[in-house]
């Protein structure tokens, strides 16, 4: 008897999970949801999160608060997301190769694995920069090139992380000129930058929205975008592609995930209110001030971009690791 009861309280029990979680979604979101960077602010990841999120609570119905939370190449931030209950109130800004890199080097002992997001929808993707103070005596690749040939290990060249996309855009370019260059690795878009306008370091290998506004300004020069094409925002500085690097070919995405085992329709529901926010006249015309490319990807599109980034960082952090 006592038996019996049990399995009915269970078989209730589950029932009630049933007809519960259904119902949850369809309430979703009761509260403000937090929105994790995990950079610090006044980088372009947090500027392109920050544009976001005032743009979906609004679709949402719910306030959108980024979190900053910095250090660590970003390891910091990702593992918080990680580890936050999946119901849809914590999200974050899932940086790719940078999450992927991490999980890759063993020495970083990651506490999450490539299943432990939710690709849900991405926002940008921002191209790579290699540049320099305005006043710097290098006016081009070239001539940065033959300084680091002449002196190898003298000229400092800095990242935002280890095994970030300008880490390996910066190993891409030894490789490929045959050259080297003493690395500098910072935590923040926002350390780099104080890095080379302080003159502690040469050059910066970057992202375009990163520094667009500065290069604009004279404070900073473009030597070359990382890409196959230049930027519509710096149309002046040519594209690695064009310099003969072809080899050189470096960008970062940054897209909103959850934690893993939130519940599919809540992604929906986020998925929903953060893509029409994104496709938005405003958003277009806000992040092209910023100088950050779109790039919406959804559904199974951004999850086999989110595969195929993870495979191929496997190559390029193998590669780095084995150069330490």
């Amino acid at each position: 008897m006592i038996l019996r009861r049990r399995t009915l309280l269970a078989a209730s029990a589950a029932t009630a999970t049933t007809i519960a979680s259904p119902a949850i979604a369809q309430n979703y979101p009761r509260r403000p949801v937090q929105l994790i960077v995990a950079f610090a602010a006044g980088g372009s990841t947090d500027v392109g999160a920050r544009i976001l999120a005032a743009a979906a609570e609004k679709d949402l119905g719910q306030t959108i608060t980024v979190v900053n939370k910095g250090g660590a190449g970003g390891q910091i931030g990702f593992t918080e997301i990680a580890r936050a209950r999946p119901d849809g109130y914590t999200l974050g800004f899932l940086n790719l190769p940078a999450v992927n890199t991490i999980i890759l080097d063993p020495e970083r002992k990651a506490a999450f694995n490539v299943d432990s997001f939710i690709p849900i929808v991405n926002q940008v993707l921002d191209p790579g920069l290699i540049w320099v103070k305005g006043d710097s005596p290098y006016k081009s690749v070239a001539d940065l090139i033959d300084a680091a040939k002449k002196e190898p290990g003298k000229i400092r060249a800095c990242t935002t992380g280890i095994l970030s996309d300008d880490h390996l855009a910066i190993l891409m370019m030894q490789e490929a000129a045959k050259c080297e260059f003493r690395i500098v690795h910072f935590d923040s878009g926002t350390q780099q930058l104080a890095g080379v306008m302080g003159g502690h370091v040469d050059v910066a290998f970057d992202n375009v929205g990163s520094i667009v506004k500065r290069i604009e300004s004279g404070e900073a020069r473009g030597l070359a975008v990382t890409d196959v094409v230049r930027s519509k925002f710096l149309p002046n500085v040519p594209c690695t592609k064009e310099l003969g690097y072809t080899t050189v070919i470096s960008s970062s995405t940054r897209g909103v995930g959850a934690p893993k085992g939130t519940p599919a329709d809540i992604v929906k529901v986020i998925e929903t209110a953060f893509l029409k926010a994104i496709n938005s006249a405003d958003m277009k015309q806000k992040m092209d001030v910023a100088g950050l490319a779109l790039k919406p990807m959804v559904g199974a599109e951004y999850a086999k971009y989110y595969a195929d980034t993870q495979a191929q960082a496997k190559k390029y952090t193998e590669w780095a690791l084995k150069m330490r």
